[in-house]
């Protein structure tokens, strides 16, 4: 009567909580203290690789931290597959045994099993032989039917509890998702965000552009393999499956794969999630792990309702990014306008000063445009104005702004570039203008230009702008279809 009450108290004790490491640690508790038992180990089962993990322990003379059985290999994997508790009275004469460099006399491998369903093992060893008997195992063995259901219990307990989180982290990043109109700050805050909602080890977003996938953005602890902005063929690896219908791709080790298609050096398992709004696909969501078959625990369809609602919200800041580029755009010429131009004049300035940088402003007009217009027509003249932007954005660099400034004036920004360079620039294209063929106009186009540098000729918007158009008037004055720096006394109230 003394034992059954003893077993009922440890019952009790271990069902009372929730927490899972305080379940483990009461299960070790009562072992040692209610059954007398110095050495106790709790394994769990990890099910993706089916291997035993030495959770939990106590009396051990040794850490066995990190200790992982396969299942059948020991008594205790024997205990784990055979679904039954094995004792060994003699470990010395078991060949099942495996020796972790503490001596050992008998060991009891109890299965801590729900319906049918192994979570673990229960193991407790002693220095002597013969160390348990029948009734000690009968009695450890009753205890462990309810250490296995409140095991279970603090599992479930913790996966209603993540379960919960998720939907709160779902919730809280479609909330913050609609206030952010602007793509790039939209997609950092994603992957941000779901990076800490699931603690994955690395997450990132993949757009499409053209036959590519573009990436554009990404958070986490693992090295990568392709810059920001760096491009992947869309045909290759996962990716295309994933594009023409695959909602959800898990490859739970991909280091077999060749070639290899990992974004970053140290992936092993990776989840891909299309985004999808309004039936475009628009890229891929992209989750890594340094482990195996980390993405196998049945949260997918948790992430794929979070990209659904990802892809809408990238979608809209694309279109509102459209929008907005449309407003910086020449309707004629397709080219930046005048706007655009006095936004990144001032950011360009402001970079060229923090960082000791040269930027040089270049402002061109073609020459004698109203002639031509009166000559040739409107029509025709749109079509020089629209070959001569096209002249410029084809021989510049992609860090250059090329813009509209008004009528047949253009406006171009050189960052990092000097007063040479520019003007060498400038005379580049009065070349190229001049040797270009535009049909029906029977004559030669030329441009005029001017040059003006940061900080040599201002430090400001108005200095700058000022000195190249004193650049420009003296090329008109010079005959025109030349190219004309600054005077150096120009801005010189700046220096």
């Amino acid at each position: 009567m003394q034992k059954i009450a003893i077993l009922y108290d440890a019952s009790q004790a271990v069902l009372s909580t929730f927490d899972l490491d305080q379940v483990l640690e009461r299960i070790l508790n009562i072992t040692r203290d209610y059954f007398r038992v110095r050495n106790v180990s709790v394994f769990l089962l990890e099910k993706g690789t089916q291997t035993l993990v030495a959770r939990c322990h106590v009396g051990f003379t040794e850490t066995p931290c990190n200790v992982r059985i396969p299942v059948g290999c020991g008594i205790t994997g024997a205990a784990l597959e055979q679904k039954r508790p094995i004792y060994s009275a003699d470990i010395s004469k078991d060949p099942r045994y495996i020796s972790s460099g503490i001596n050992h006399g008998s060991e009891l491998a109890i299965p801590l099993i729900v319906k049918d369903e192994v979570l673990g093992v229960l193991d407790c060893q002693s220095e002597r032989a013969n160390a348990f008997n029948a009734e000690a195992v009968d009695l450890l063995t009753i205890f462990s039917t309810h250490a296995s259901q409140a095991l279970q219990n603090a599992r479930l307990h913790s996966l209603e509890r993540s379960r919960a989180r998720q939907l709160e982290a779902i919730n809280s990043i479609a909330q913050q998702m609609t206030v952010v109109l602007d793509l790039e700050e939209l997609l950092v805050k994603v992957v941000s965000l779901i990076r800490t909602a699931f603690e994955i080890d690395h997450v990132s977003i993949l757009l499409r552009e053209g036959g590519d996938l573009v990436l554009r953005a990404h958070e986490g602890k693992l090295t990568p393999l392709l810059p920001k902005q760096g491009r992947i063929p869309a045909e290759i690896g996962p990716w295309n499956r994933i594009l023409i219908g695959n909602k959800v791709i898990i490859e739970d080790d991909i280091t077999c794969s060749r070639p290899f298609t990992g974004l970053f050096q140290e992936t092993v398992s990776r989840m891909c999630i299309s985004l999808v709004s309004f039936g475009q696909t628009l890229g891929v969501l992209v989750l890594d792990s340094a482990r195996e078959k980390t993405f196998a625990s049945g949260f997918e369809q948790t992430l794929e309702s979070l990209a659904d609602i990802c892809a809408t919200a990238i979608l809209n800041a694309q279109h509102v990014e459209r929008v907005r580029q449309l407003a910086y755009l020449d309707g004629l010429t397709g080219i930046f306008n005048r706007r655009f131009f006095e936004m990144r004049i001032v950011e360009e300035i402001e970079r060229a000063n923090r960082f000791d940088a040269k930027l040089s402003v270049v402002m061109l007009d073609i020459d004698q445009f109203k002639r031509l217009n009166d000559d040739f027509g409107h029509l025709l003249g749109d079509e020089v104005l629209r070959q001569v932007s096209s002249i410029f954005c084809d021989h510049l660099r992609k860090i250059d702004v090329v813009s509209r400034y008004g009528g047949e004036e253009f406006a171009i920004l050189l960052p990092e570039t000097g007063s040479q360079s520019a003007w060498q620039v400038a005379e580049k294209l009065r070349c190229f203008v001049e040797k270009r063929e535009f049909p029906g106009v029977a004559r030669p186009v030329t441009i005029s230009a001017g040059t003006a540098t940061f900080p040599d000729h201002g430090r400001t918007r108005d200095e700058l702008v000022k000195a190249a158009d004193a650049g420009l008037y003296a090329a008109k004055q010079a005959g025109r279809n030349c190219v004309q720096a600054a005077p150096v006394t120009c801005g010189a109230s700046a220096q």
